[in-house]
């Protein structure tokens, strides 16, 4: 019984050691992903390599407090993001409709992808758990925001050859976009 405790041991902890190592590190080339952005157009990463660094942010939850901080902040930032030759996207469990409403009531000015199912997330390793739903309301109407995952709060940077050249797995809504900044002007 003691082995076969032993052996059930084993194989748990060699199971998490590959789920934190599962995903995209510094280094790694990125496949390319395509997913429904919020126009409900299909935006694909490919489109992109080659061209700009793409600035790759997964956030919970589209009118939440953080979200909404963060989301701000690169749009503030938009001048200074294509100056650095980049472009951002912002991932997350969200709807399209959701991801729509979010756009329009803070002006955000780069585009924003539907991870329902969380196939993204799980490309780049990002963690999740259960979606949920929250009232909102935007321009005098009342809206409930479903998502189908929530996603945690993590920023990738992958260069124009589709590598992945920086990561931040704990990322604070306040100041992910200065770390970015100061990451794509090493580039």
């Amino acid at each position: 019984m003691k082995s076969i405790r032993y052996a059930l041991t084993i194989a748990m902890v060699a199971s998490i050691s590959a789920l934190a190592n599962a995903g995209l590190n510094v280094g790694s080339s990125v496949d390319s992903f395509a997913a429904n952005d919020d126009e409900g157009n299909f935006w694909s990463l490919q489109d992109h390599i080659g061209k700009k660094n793409v600035v790759v942010y997964f956030y919970p939850a589209a009118m939440t407090g953080g979200c909404t901080k963060q989301a701000c902040a690169y749009r503030d930032h938009s001048s200074t993001l294509n100056d650095l030759d980049a472009v951002v996207v912002g991932v997350s469990g969200d709807s399209v409709n959701n991801l729509k409403l979010f756009k329009e009531a803070h002006g955000l000015n780069f585009t924003l992808i539907s991870d329902i199912n969380g196939a993204i997330a799980e490309q780049f390793g990002v963690a999740t758990r259960g979606g949920g739903s929250i009232e909102r309301e935007i321009a005098g109407v009342a809206h409930t925001l479903d998502r189908g995952i929530t996603t945690m709060r993590w920023t990738f940077i992958i260069n124009k050859e589709g590598k992945v050249v920086y990561k931040d797995d704990a990322v604070k809504a306040t100041e992910d976009t200065n770390n970015v900044l100061a990451q794509l002007k090493k580039l």
